[in-house]
């Protein structure tokens, strides 16, 4: 098994920062692809960014350069880096990677468990 612990977050004022961590550990041969996704109530998760095992980023739209993702590959860990937060920015992030458990084995994604961030003056 694979668990993905998340720290991080909290109330922050509009314009503020906050640091989001996510360390995988458990059966773990390779990590590829980490991200992160938030979600607001009564709405579906939607793509914050992601980055590969070699460190190519990709971010959604509305990031519009304010956040940064990074991964610390022997941490297995993933970072976001959110900057200039506005209300609107107000969502449970969760992270997660996709993982092979074994030299063999098939990928499977794992999720963190969620962290509140509330962007509020």
């Amino acid at each position: 098994q694979v668990q993905l612990a998340q720290s991080g977050g909290g109330l922050v004022r509009p314009g503020g920062s906050l640091r989001l961590s996510c360390a995988a550990s458990g059966e773990i041969f390779r990590v590829n692809t980490m991200g992160w996704y938030r979600q607001t109530p009564g709405n579906q998760r939607e793509l914050v960014a992601t980055i590969t095992a070699g460190g190519n980023a990709d971010y959604a739209v509305f990031v519009k350069d304010r956040f940064i993702i990074d991964r610390n590959n022997a941490k297995n860990t993933v970072y976001l880096q959110l900057h200039e937060l506005q209300p609107e920015d107000t969502a449970v992030y969760f992270c997660y990677a996709d993982v092979v458990s074994h030299w063999s084995g098939p990928q499977s994604t794992y999720w963190g468990q969620g962290t509140q961030v509330t962007v509020s003056s």
